[in-house]
């Protein structure tokens, strides 16, 4: 069984918000699916970070919802920016029950065990903090970070993290996130929310502090999922 990551589906296919606008962007959705139906299996796993559905509201969900849960493999869902369907644990779960998405679970709050791996994540927040908003919501992630590594620790296996926002960006480096994925001895680390050529070409993919980064976004993968392990 193998393990996989990418961020940023971006689908629109129960709403108006094509991304085939952006410059990459044309035939998405086929590409993506083409994509990993040729590395993807039923017993794999796709960890995806964020901004995964255009929709507004959790009930405009189903048809990307849908598109995600017929594709192989189970799917883990991290929350992202552009996420605003995103409600609480118990709601999205009772959804999913409902429509019997049972190949997409929910990361937030809590980690999943993977092979001789564990899953732990959230959302992250940019790096640019200077609002007292902005500091209580990165604290806020902070939190929720430190609470799905502590869910991850009587497995005993060793922790992967995936955020959102990037966590380090060009000269900038979200500090409090680093702090506690070394104090966690997180070793590998995959984030999204990076987009075109020009921002693509400044994300950090590499070692720092011992941690391994990187970057998953679809159009920075060419819509093809990461292999993790």
């Amino acid at each position: 069984m193998s393990l996989f990551a990418i961020a940023d589906l971006h689908l629109s296919l129960g709403t108006d918000k094509p991304m085939d606008i952006f410059g990459g962007w044309n035939n998405y959705t086929e590409r993506l699916s083409e994509n990993w139906n040729k590395l993807v299996t039923d017993d794999d796993t796709v960890l995806i970070a964020g901004d995964i559905s255009w929709a507004m509201k959790l009930n405009e969900c189903e048809k990307d919802f849908s598109f995600i849960n017929s594709l192989p493999g189970n799917k883990i869902f991290l929350k992202g920016n552009h996420d605003y369907w995103w409600d609480t644990l118990s709601k999205i779960n009772r959804y999913l029950d409902e429509h019997s998405f049972d190949k997409i679970k929910i990361l937030f709050n809590n980690s999943y065990e993977v092979e001789e791996y564990v899953l732990c994540g959230t959302r992250g927040w940019s790096l640019d903090c200077e609002t007292d908003e902005d500091i209580r919501i990165l604290n806020r992630e902070c939190g929720r970070l430190r609470f799905s590594l502590d869910s991850a620790k009587e497995c005993g296996k060793e922790p992967i993290v995936f955020l959102h926002y990037p966590p380090i960006y060009g000269d900038n480096v979200c500090d409090s996130i680093i702090e506690i994925l070394k104090e966690y001895n997180v070793k590998k680390c995959y984030y999204g929310h990076i987009h075109g050529s020009k921002m693509i070409r400044g994300s950090f993919n590499g070692q720092y502090e011992g941690i391994k980064f990187k970057l998953v976004s679809c159009d920075a993968v060419s819509f093809t999922p990461v292999l993790v392990r």
